[in-house]
């Protein structure tokens, strides 16, 4: 049994633990990240991910080339059975925020394909692939000790400072560290259909939900070429009617001629609604679905496991390499957990609006939601929360994500200012600074941050782009500063 040393063990290397993987060796921290699978898995599993999610990519150097694997969507529609519009999500042309189109549809493997190229040219990741986490020996505030089986039997024993769980919804990192989960009671379940499909012209242009009681069924454009298919199950379906090619026929035709539409995979999944109770036991913590899952009527279970390693990334770095308060890494869950929250629980309140089967409250909630928007409820973007209590400094706009202002150049503003945080104000260079706070003063050559930053003198950017918070240069480094020592 070999004895292996590093800072940080990731247990799963799908987009979080790949992410995570990435942006820690931007802080010098050593991992090993382990994958039961050899390959990335060759069949679509998220759809889609956002404007900050997209940011994250470009981050860690894959957006430029994901982008031909994506399609940017601009519409996200509810409608009952008559056609008739329930609810509209629209978003605006352009970028948002973050400096990239609100909202994209995409192709998981070719996304995982790309982290994967970029893991292998980091020198600080070391991946064991067919490799899986067998025991947790021992995990104190001091670090952990795992042992980890290869596919070949042979076994390796790995101590790290930290262990971070990135291994899915049945997660053996959260069952080894003895974390419950608290369940919303939501739990439905889906026949998932994705499709290769030559001519899209006579499908929906938007994302669509068709609440239909006698059918509940999602219709998502993917990637290029790509459709996506959910279809509610009846009580009393089993998994292998459901699953059988002609049924499958059956349920197309609504939208299709079936032997348009290529089947590359189908499964039976169950939308449901859980959250770990705690996201830190000791060195051991937790990311993405190992934490938190979520129904998919708001497209963020990705998103939020990706945001979960771009907010604990950073507090890794510095606890490890730039001496900070191990404390630091509590503030991780009480930030992203209500995010998180309020996020599955609209999705959940979007899900019981599409879940109706019962005739009669199909028709009263058709009545009630039709009335809201000739009364002019709103559309608009999806309902995206602020973080929880955690690392910032009381001020105008912290907690806000700060913008990817226009540069006037080829190059956009985050890979002009480079990793880290960014004191950027009108003289950013008044304070002393830590070394991995990167100083950029405004000369008027980016208006509009010069507009955001208003009668403030200086804005303090965290690693995963949202605001410290605002002030005086020399106030936000102290505070900064108190912050690390006792986190």
């Amino acid at each position: 049994m070999a004895a292996r040393e590093t800072d940080v063990l990731i247990a799963g290397l799908g987009p979080v633990g790949a992410v995570l993987a990435l942006l820690l060796a931007q802080w010098g921290v050593r991992s090993i990240a382990i994958e039961r699978d050899h390959e990335v898995y060759k069949l679509p599993r998220a759809a889609h991910f956002d404007h900050e999610i997209m940011r994250v990519f470009q981050q860690v150097g894959i957006a430029d080339a994901l982008l031909p694997h994506t399609r940017a969507l601009s519409r996200y529609e509810f409608r009952n059975a008559a056609g008739d519009t329930l609810m509209l999500i629209e978003q605006r042309d352009g970028n948002a925020i973050s400096g990239w189109r609100p909202s994209y549809m995409f192709h998981q493997p070719a996304m995982e394909g790309l982290l994967r190229e970029r893991l292998k040219e980091c020198g600080q990741i070391q991946t064991m692939l067919g490799a899986t986490l067998s025991e947790i020996e021992h995990n104190t505030e001091n670090g952990v000790v795992a042992r980890v089986v290869h596919d070949d039997g042979s076994e390796d024993t790995i101590s790290a400072r930290y262990l971070v769980g990135c291994d899915g919804g049945s997660s053996t990192t959260r069952r080894m560290a003895g974390i419950d989960l608290f369940d919303y009671g939501f739990d439905e379940p889906w026949l998932v259909i994705d499709t290769l499909v030559e001519d899209e012209s006579m499908l929906p242009q938007c994302g669509l939900q068709h609440c239909d009681p006698a059918r509940p069924t999602t219709v998502m454009p993917m990637s290029p070429g790509r459709r996506r298919w959910e279809f509610m199950l009846k009580p009393g379906e089993t998994v292998e009617q459901v699953t059988d090619d002609a049924f499958i026929d059956q349920l197309l035709k609504a939208w299709l001629d079936p032997s348009a539409a290529n089947v590359i995979r189908k499964a039976v999944y169950r939308f449901h609604g859980l959250v770990a109770k705690q996201w830190r036991a000791c060195s051991v913590l937790l990311a993405g679905d190992a934490a938190h899952q979520m129904p998919p009527f708001l497209g963020q279970g990705m998103c939020s496991g990706v945001r979960d390693a771009a907010s604990l990334a950073w507090r890794l770095g510095l606890v490890i390499n730039h001496g900070a308060s191990g404390a630091l890494l509590d503030t991780y869950q009480t930030e992203r957990e209500p995010h998180v929250r309020a996020i599955i629980e609209t999705a959940i309140g979007m899900g019981r609006v599409v879940c109706t089967m019962d005739e009669a409250a199909a028709a009263a909630r058709d009545r009630d939601m039709i009335a809201a928007r000739k009364a002019g409820a709103a559309g608009g973007a999806p309902f995206l929360p602020s973080l929880g209590e955690g690392m910032f400094h009381a001020s105008p706009r912290a907690g806000e994500i700060f913008p990817q202002a226009d540069t006037g150049s080829s190059r956009k503003f985050d890979d002009l200012a480079g990793e880290g945080f960014w004191l950027i104000g009108h003289d950013a260079h008044a304070a002393d600074a830590p070394a991995f706070v990167r100083r950029h003063t405004l000369t008027g050559d980016v208006p509009a941050l010069c507009d955001w930053l208003g009668d403030a003198e200086a804005v303090l950017v965290r690693p995963d782009r949202y605001v410290f918070g605002t002030g005086t240069p020399a106030a936000l480094i102290a505070a900064l500063k108190a912050q690390l020592r006792h986190g």
